[in-house]
């Protein structure tokens, strides 16, 4: 339960078009891989996360991670890092979610619903995302 001075927001990252059989995982605060997935056909990967978004529109929460006294984001660990040692890749995705409009962030609340930020998960080259990724949609769907 949030103190009274945060609101809690449920998020969700969805990786649309990952590479097909890599895992991928969220980073936990001690920072090992948490809940990981693989697409076995290229469906999408879904990570739900709960975060608090408190004094100053900041971000908190178990899976949030920040840089600086503004930017807040969530990794996306991939390969290696998500737990296949057996992996060529050794990545982390970074997602940034101190850039969610105001609006969505109330409506989110308001309404109950889940904000969604989807990514592309191949790169060019054919390879996992990595670095910072730019969503290509961050909308409002039902819990």
């Amino acid at each position: 339960m949030a103190p009274k001075d945060q609101r809690v927001i449920d998020l969700r990252i969805t990786i649309k078009q990952p590479v097909i059989g890599v895992l991928h995982s969220l980073q936990a605060k001690d920072g090992s891989p948490l809940d990981p997935k693989r697409s076995h056909k290229g469906e999408p990967l879904v990570f739900d996360i709960q975060a608090r978004l408190g004094a100053g529109a900041k971000f908190l929460g178990e899976q949030v991670r920040r840089e600086g006294s503004d930017r807040r984001f969530v990794y996306i660990r991939v390969g290696q890092l998500a737990g296949d040692p057996s992996s060529p890749w050794s990545r982390r995705m970074k997602i940034d979610i101190h850039d969610i409009a105001n609006d969505l962030l109330d409506r989110a609340v308001d309404r109950g619903g889940v904000i969604e930020t989807t990514i592309i998960g191949t790169d060019k080259d054919g390879t996992p995302v990595c670095a910072t990724v730019s969503p290509t949609e961050r909308r409002i769907v039902k819990r």
